[in-house]
């Protein structure tokens, strides 16, 4: 193995830049050792033990009193047994008992990696390495597999776990977490990204205190109020220089991160499936496979941490097949006719964007069923071909005989109860026997749970899908989940559910991308409520948030950008004034805030002025030009994120460092008001770039160092792009 190193017990992974350490000590109990920047050194002198009141010592080490699980260091933690912090996993036995103490067994080394069946996880490359760890609960038969899997020239590894009853009656997990790290020494701040539906990932740094912080889902999906993605940083970091450490979790549903300082100011960061209202039953034999969740280092600031994460995801995340791709500049139809359509007008729509350069037109909510609003139909995937006016295959043909594409919105997980699905099938509703459930947007979830349901999903989908030319399908769930039952369980087993409705929704998935290849899939859950990396594993884009507002999604993109690269982020250009605040912004700032991620127009082409059109044609050539730097370049934030400054600011640098585009938005004008300068980054400190629009060429180091000055910025909301180029030697 090139970089996994095992001597005497002690483990050793290299990325390409820094070091994770670990041991099986004497005990058997796995230290996590060290996590940084690659040392050289065997790290097991920072395992120091310390007799601490009220820290219990295992009864075999009862004469080491400095020797506790409650203070140790260790790879994943378990509860009941003597460590009171918060655990990685925790288990009920047949007979009550609830203690786990895992002891490590023996260890695997490995080309490649292993799937995890039915859940999203990084691909794996040629030279993809894993090492397993198998480690023992003696009392309870239960073994452990920790797996961790590195990619040379990537700095991130990941980390999942698997659990196997080898013993002779059930066990109930009540907890497993993907990943448990301990950092022994050191303060440190969290960044993480709450927010709300139409303002998600907002970032916010704090201050770890002594005790626990955490973060969270149980909707049922990552939701928009806490993403599964936190950064701890050293509190000196800025995006520019200082540690860095990230865990992102591979998964779409209930999801918790947990960071707890001790007595001893020892730090515990845990990630993974939410333990509330979760408990899983493991009969003998039966094995339960966690997410997986990528952890990252840099030591150069959080922007390099993105740049780790961006690069992971293009690479080993998203469909390979789609990657290489172009993207389609779309428009879509829904903030431009809602449920007010026929086929008709859906063809004047895609002509007038034809006009421009558009290359595709997606039909949002609103075709099928006798769906004319909100409250009907969901799950009855039949077309309404007496509101369309034709069959799908005929408005599919009319597109293409424009020479665009056609896309399709569906909402595969959710059920109408003014539905000939729900009337037939009224037990596929997750809702708990005896109680009136809980709607939202007159709606109800579908049990994914189980086989019969994704079964008819499919089908009913294929029926659209094969028979009509569509290119691209934008998924979206429109609600949170609760009342949590399926009728398909016994109820012992009900807390099994959230974890199975995402396994039915992956199965769904997988068999969609296998049948169709080249389709595209935008996630989608009421734009950003499931904008994660379990997504993305099958859809190479999601729809970034329901507010298209260009100044709101300045804060939206930069806080989404921190773990997931531009291409990823869903953003059109959308009327003005905005239909979710009423803001009037000129067209400039809309084109190149959406031109920082997936780009497209979700407006009527055909109610623009002729001055206007001019604009969204010139904005299509020149997104056309710098896609291959937005989908394969470095991102960069420029500006520190502070609402009281007055611009936001962005760059996106080539690879091989000869190309770089500047944007920037001011979200205020000030009369005699400060200059705007800029220094950039990532660029070559030796190569003089000639800076678009401008007499100017300067060194990447005069750019770097002493920065740019802008011109003066004038009206509302303006906002420039800059294209720099490498000079001719």
């Amino acid at each position: 193995m090139k970089n996994i190193r095992i001597h005497e017990g002690l483990f050793s992974i290299q990325t390409a830049h820094s070091l994770y350490q670990f041991r099986a000590d004497e005990h058997g109990v796995l230290q996590h050792l060290y996590w940084g920047e690659p040392t050289g050194e065997d790290m097991r002198y920072l395992a120091l033990q310390m007799d601490r009141g009220f820290s219990g010592n295992p009864y075999e080490q009862q004469g080491e009193r400095g020797y506790s699980l409650d203070s140790l260091p260790q790879e994943y933690p378990c509860g009941g047994a003597g460590d009171y912090r918060a655990p990685a996993l925790r288990i009920r036995c047949a007979d009550g008992a609830c203690s786990a103490d895992l002891r490590y067994e023996s260890h695997r080394a490995f080309a490649g990696r292993e799937p995890i069946p039915g859940l999203p996880a990084a691909r794996s490359a040629e030279d993809t390495e894993t090492l397993e760890i198998t480690l023992r609960d003696a009392a309870s038969g239960l073994k452990v597999l920790l797996r961790y899997s590195v990619w040379p020239g990537e700095e991130v590894l990941a980390r999942s776990a698997v659990l196997i009853n080898e013993g002779g009656v059930p066990i109930v997990i009540e907890k497993a977490a993907s990943a448990s790290v301990d950092f022994f020494t050191g303060r440190y701040e969290v960044l993480h990204f709450h927010g709300r539906h139409c303002m998600e990932r907002m970032a916010e740094r704090l201050a770890l205190p002594v005790g626990v912080t955490a973060f969270g889902s149980e909707r049922g999906m990552s939701s928009h109020q806490h993403n599964p993605f936190v950064i701890l940083c050293d509190p000196a970091a800025t995006e520019r220089q200082g540690e860095c450490w990230g865990a992102m979790l591979v998964y779409s549903g209930n999801h918790l991160e947990e960071m707890e300082v001790n007595q001893a100011g020892s730090t515990r960061l845990v990630t993974g499936i939410h333990p509330a209202g979760f408990h899983w039953t493991l009969q003998p034999g039966e094995r339960f496979e966690t997410p997986e969740a990528l952890l990252a280092y840099s030591p150069r600031g959080l922007n390099a941490l993105s740049a780790c994460y961006h690069r992971m995801i293009r690479r080993h995340v998203v469909p390979q097949e789609l990657r290489a791709a172009r993207r389609p500049v779309l428009v879509n139809s829904w903030e431009a006719a809602y449920f007010d359509f026929n086929a008709e007008r859906i063809v004047r729509f895609a002509e007038s964007a034809r006009d421009l350069g558009i290359d595709m037109l997606v039909l949002d909510d609103g075709w099928f069923g006798h769906r004319d609003d909100d409250t009907t139909s969901l799950g009855d995937w039949t077309v309404n071909e007496g509101k369309l006016g034709c069959s799908m295959a005929e408005l599919s043909r009319r597109i293409h005989s424009l020479g665009m594409t056609f896309g399709l919105w569906f909402e595969p997980e959710m059920i109408s109860e003014d539905s000939d699905l729900y009337r037939a099938h009224p037990d596929w509703a997750i809702a708990e026997p005896g109680r009136r459930p809980t709607v939202s947007r007159q709606q109800l979830v579908l049990d994914m749970s189980r086989p019969e349901v994704v079964d008819h999903i499919f089908n009913a989908m294929c029926g659209v899908l094969d028979h009509a030319q569509i290119e691209y399908v934008k998924w979206d769930f429109n609600r949170s989940v609760c009342n949590w039952y399926s009728h398909a369980l016994p109820p012992e087993r009900q807390g099994e559910l959230p974890h199975r409705f995402m396994l039915g929704t992956y199965s769904l998935l997988e068999r969609l991308r296998a049948r169709y290849p080249k389709l595209v899939i935008e996630g989608c859950s009421g734009g950003g409520g499931r904008f994660d990396a379990g997504m993305l594993y099958y859809c190479p884009q999601i729809w970034c948030s329901d507010d298209s507002d260009a100044v709101e999604r300045l804060t939206i993109q930069r806080g989404t950008s921190y773990g997931y690269p531009p291409e990823t982020m869903g953003a059109h250009v959308s009327a003005s004034p905005n239909h979710q605040t009423g803001r009037s912004a000129p067209l400039d700032i809309r084109g190149i805030v959406a031109q920082a991620g997936t780009f497209g127009y979700e407006l009527d082409p055909g109610r623009l002025t002729e001055k206007e059109r001019e604009a969204v044609a010139a904005q299509v050539r020149t997104m056309r030009e710098v896609e291959p730097l937005i989908t394969e370049g470095t991102y960069y934030r420029l500006d520190a994120g502070d609402p009281a400054e007055d611009f936001a600011a962005w760059m996106t640098v080539s690879p091989d460092r000869r190309e770089a585009l500047l944007s920037v938005a001011a979200t205020r004008v000030r009369a005699n008001g400060p200059f705007l300068h800029i220094a950039l980054q990532g660029l070559d400190p030796e190569t003089r770039y000639r800076v678009q629009g401008t007499e100017r060429c300067l060194t990447g180091a005069a750019l770097m160092r002493g920065g740019f000055n802008l011109p003066p910025l004038r009206g509302d909301y303006p906002a420039l792009q800059l294209h720099l180029t490498a000079a001719a030697d």
